[in-house]
């Protein structure tokens, strides 16, 4: 390569950089003491393709999904807050089928939750149980 051709190479380099970054800040808030990393992140990404891959690569190692809110704050008395997506549901089991196609066993799975975790807001649940246990549901019927 020539020095023109390094010097067009490098130029170009650096105005793809540059609209990467002005594009990325016009629709994220970055801190101003953060801007200077994510023009060097940019800048060695871009970098990187254009340089030939090695011939081996470093495995992938598939990073854990980290939720919206702590497992323990996901179940409040009156909502359980999914996971998945962060929203406030009564009822989760038929949100997860809909939204994210998974059963409560591999949304359990997934997050790491226990076995009884609920897929219903308690609150929620005693209000069911108690108009259940009002309508005599659950009772042995009488003999005639």
């Amino acid at each position: 390569m020539t020095d023109n051709t390094l010097a067009a190479g490098s130029t170009l380099l650096v105005e793809l950089t540059a609209d990467i970054v002005a594009a990325y800040v016009g629709n994220h808030v970055v801190p101003v003491s953060e801007l200077s990393g994510l023009i060097a992140d940019v800048h060695a990404a871009l970098n990187n393709t254009t340089q030939p891959a090695a011939a081996v690569e470093a495995p992938v190692v598939a990073e854990k999904p980290k939720p919206p809110v702590p497992v323990k704050k996901s179940v409040q008395n009156d909502y359980i807050i999914c996971l998945e997506d962060g929203q406030k549901f009564k009822s989760l089991k038929r949100h997860l089928m809909t939204h994210h196609g998974m059963t409560p066993e591999e949304y359990r799975e997934k997050w790491d939750l226990p076995a009884d975790y609920p897929m219903v807001a308690p609150a929620y649940a005693e209000a069911r149980s108690r108009l259940a246990k009002e309508m005599g549901l659950g009772q042995r019927r009488k003999g005639k």
